[in-house]
Order: structure tokens, then sequence, then C-alpha cells
């Protein structure tokens, strides 16, 4: 297949008239001007957003817990919140909010996910609750709406620091690492039947597993795969650093630091509550920090200090975490508008050399991304999987629209969702704004939640 775009961001930088050449997904020739047989696309073409975190379920959810419940709401007393609807939830409902969600996504221009998925189990009363087939459950959303997937596994096994017992309502949670270590293996299995698909973990938090467990379960995906992307929850909240500091008599950070060999494959989501010493242990691992605005916003959980942690050379990615909103852009405007807030100036994150706040935040998200799903994905060029995003003309050339101003008018000024076209895996998943199955597949999810809202 050959694709024609007038405008489009490679990986060296915005390029005119080019003529992309796809085959099995992947991006095999980029030649100057039209080519005979090539199929016009107009608009302005970048590549598709990763989101590097996301539970899946929680999308019914969002609504549903800004209700005041007294004096000193936290992201503690939105958990019990956030249990009680859970506990409604069927194996059918799951595949429903997740291809529902996964349109959504693409619809906004992301073009992979990273679902940390902890909601092993179905309800007592199904058929096959088991692990395995919720995992599949996940899979076949993500094939239904075509995004690109990197499932992992949650492995939750406590309710608190110190091996404390869980609690009834994580039972549909856990394991022992024996039995995820062989669901992690099924996964694997699994995603070979799925294309664009593949599998990592995510130890839920140091206060949902202990030294052992982790190390055993690190060790197992690694022997599967010596990239596989691991996730693991970390510091959100400053009563998760306390407790660390009372059991371990460490911060979380530096305990996983001091305990664990990170690597660039590791993504530290909601790092929010770090010191000095920590950020910079960040920094020379490697890792990457999984930052949530909206998120992170919504359960008033703190700001990262995003603007000294990429001034030293971290890397970050985005995420929509409980999708109380699914926008990249918003995610990435929040991100920069939390640092002017805090520095009480303006431009923050972008560097001499990148002097565009929107270009720099998009491209230094798909740099962290990558790193954290797969290295297929990330940027344009040959080799690379053909993940393209294209944006509406008609709503661009409302705003400033050159080259210098493409993504900083995206990031901050559009009001309207710009995305008009998006191709997964060299494949075209929206046309025109709209997705093939979104009708069908949105009456299904407006349905159930009317049922759930009785």
């Amino acid at each position: 297949m050959k694709v024609f775009f007038e405008r489009i961001l490679l990986r060296k930088g915005w390029y005119h008239n080019q003529t992309i050449t796809i085959e099995n997904g992947v991006i095999v020739s980029i030649e100057n001007g039209f080519v005979e047989g090539a199929k016009k696309v107009n608009g302005t073409a970048l590549p598709g957003m990763i989101n590097c975190h996301s539970h899946a379920f929680q999308r019914a959810f969002a609504g549903f817990s800004e209700i005041q419940h007294g004096q000193g709401d936290s992201f503690w007393s939105w958990r019990e919140v956030m249990y009680k609807f859970l506990k409604q939830l069927t194996v059918e409902d799951i595949g429903v909010i997740a291809s529902h969600l996964y349109i959504e996504m693409l619809k906004a221009g992301y073009t992979r996910v990273a679902e940390f998925h902890y909601l092993h189990f179905g309800q007592e009363c199904e058929i096959d609750s088991s692990a395995e087939y919720m995992a599949q459950t996940i899979f076949e959303s993500a094939k239904k709406a075509g995004i690109g997937l990197t499932l992992l596994p949650v492995l939750y096994q406590f309710s608190g620091f110190g091996s404390k017992q869980p609690l009834p309502n994580q039972n549909r949670f856990i394991h022992s690492t024996e039995e995820f270590n062989t669901l992690v293996t099924h996964c694997f299995a699994i995603a070979e039947k799925f294309e664009n698909s593949n599998v990592g973990i995510a130890p839920h938090s140091l206060r949902a597993v202990n030294k052992s467990s982790l190390i055993k379960a690190v060790e197992h995906v690694r022997e599967l795969d010596p990239k596989a992307p691991i996730h693991i929850h970390i510091a959100e909240q400053q009563k998760e650093v306390d407790d660390s500091l009372s059991y371990y008599g460490k911060r979380p950070v530096e305990w996983l630091c001091d305990n664990v060999e990170l690597d660039e494959h590791w993504c530290l989501i909601h790092a929010t509550h770090i010191n000095e010493q920590e950020q910079k242990s960040i920094i020379e691992s490697g890792a990457v920090a999984g930052i949530c605005p909206t998120t992170e916003a919504n359960l008033g959980d703190g700001v990262f200090p995003t603007d000294t942690f990429l001034a030293e050379g971290g890397h970050f990615a985005i995420g929509s975490d409980s999708h109380i909103s699914v926008n990249p852009v918003e995610e990435l405007r929040w991100l920069e508008y939390t640092q002017r807030l805090v520095n009480q100036q303006r431009a923050v994150l972008a560097t001499p050399e990148q002097p565009s706040v929107g270009r720099y935040l998009w491209e230094e998200a798909l740099t962290g991304g990558r790193n954290v799903t797969t290295e297929k994905v990330g940027f344009l060029d040959v080799g690379m999987q053909a993940d393209i995003i294209t944006l509406d003309s008609d709503k661009l050339n409302q705003y400033a629209c050159t080259d210098d101003f493409v993504l900083d008018s995206l990031v901050f000024a559009s009001k309207d969702n710009m995305i008009k076209h998006v191709m997964v895996n060299g494949r075209w998943v929206v046309d025109n704004g709209k997705h093939h199955a979104e009708s069908d597949i949105t009456s299904k999810f407006t349905a159930l939640l009317a049922s759930l809202s009785k």
C-alpha cells in the first residue's frame, strides 16, 4: 500500500509531499513526491500517541465519583467507591467497556495502549471467570477496536505493606506468585494469536507485593522476553511514602532502586512524591516516569517534578489511567500547565534544541512510551510500524499552522478534536473521524451504563 501525505512529521522532522510505502504494517520506503497508485490523504500526519497506563474498566466509572462524601476526600475514598462499582461488572461487561474505550482512544489519537490489567477474575456466578479468559477478553477488545496492545498482567497479593491480607473487595485481583507466572506464560501464548500485541508485567505496587514475589515475577517475565516492559505504581500518594518509610525505612522509589535492577523498559507510574536523590536514581537507571496528569489532578495526587526531571535527562510517557479524560492533547496540556503554575513561568517543558513546547512534549512522550511498550512504534521512519494520525486541515487552519506551530496549536489552542484519520499497523481504523464499529459498540456501552446507574 502506498499513501501520499502533504505534510508529515518523520523521525528527522517535518517533510512535505511524501509517499509512504507500507507492507505488512511496516513502512518500507519513503519517497519524495507523489508516486503513481498512492492514496492521497489530506491533512497533516503525525506518529500516533502511546498510552502508557490504562485501567480499562474504570472508564465506565468516570463521573460516578465526583460527589463529596465529607471532608478529606482523597484517592483512598475514591478507591472505596470504585470497589463498590466494580462488584457489578461481569466479564462480558469488561469486554464492552474496553472495546468502547479503545475506540475512544483511537479517535483521540492514541494508537497503542499499555493495559495495566489487574481485574483478573469474573464474578463467582460466571461460568468462565478465569484469569486467562479475562485476559483473552482484553486482547479481543483491542482487536475489535484495532488498537495496538501491550498487556500488563498485574501481580496483586496484599492490601498493604507488611504482606497484609487482601481486602474482600480485592479478591478478584489476587494471585500467588506461581499462579501469576503461569498466567503470564499463557498471556504470551495468547499474544501470538493477536497481531500487534505484546506482553509485559505490572507488579501493582510495593504495598501489594513483597520483595520475594516482585523478584520472582520479574525474573520469570524476563526469561520469556529480556526486554519485556515492567510497570509499577509507585509513590502516588504521600500516605504510600509514609507507609513505606514506616515498614522499610526507605521511600518507595528509594527502596525499588536499591533492591531491583531497573532499566529503560521499566515504567514508574505516578512517581509523584520523590526527592532529589530518587529523581537522580530514576534518571540514572533509564526508567521512564509514567505521568497521568488528568487522573492525578482528578484524584488530588500531587504534581510530578517534570521540569527538573526532564532537564536532567529523564524520560516520561503519558497515560489516561482512570479515563476521566481520554485525550492525549489534554494530558500533554495539563503536564505543561501544572509546571507553569508551580514555576510561575511559561514554556517550561522545552529545550533550546526544540523550543516548541507542543512538539517537544509529543516527541518525548513517544520516546518514553515506546521504551515501555514496544520498540516497533514511536516515530515514523523506514522499518517502523505505520501508526499514523492525520489532523483535519479545516480545523487546523483556524490556528497557527506552519510547521513550527502545528503541535503547539494542537496541544494548546485546539478546542475540538482535530484527529481525522487514524492508521494502526498499516490499517485505517478511523476514517473522517468515524470508527467502523463505534455505533454498535457505543450502543452496548450506553446500555450497560444505564443498567449500572439504576
